[in-house]
């Protein structure tokens, strides 16, 4: 008897359904942060920090430098309001900003 011989499946749908049933709403949140965050914070800003991830209400900002960790700091409640005003909704309460690659 020979067996049926299993099809061959690309990587990317393979680790999409993986990514679809351990992630659900926040990635939905996220992209929205992602899509609106440069004209939220502003250009300068935006050059130098990115959201990294999202966790209940708890946005983690990854920061090109210390200088601008710090810098951000004195913003933050700031940044929250203007990225909640933009998304229309107050998702968010809380960042952290962390030294981290900006894409």
């Amino acid at each position: 008897m020979k067996k049926k011989q299993k099809e061959f499946v690309h990587i990317s749908g393979i680790v999409d359904n993986l990514l679809k049933t351990l992630r659900s709403e926040p990635d939905k949140e996220m992209l929205c942060v992602w899509s609106l965050w440069d004209n939220a914070v502003g250009k300068t800003i935006a050059e130098n920090a990115r959201p990294a991830a999202f966790k209940g209400k708890l946005l983690v900002v990854h920061v090109i430098s210390s200088t601008w960790l710090h810098q951000l700091q004195f913003l933050k409640k700031e940044i929250i309001t203007k990225v909640n005003n933009a998304l229309g909704n107050e998702l968010i309460e809380e960042i952290v900003f962390k030294i981290g690659a900006i894409r």
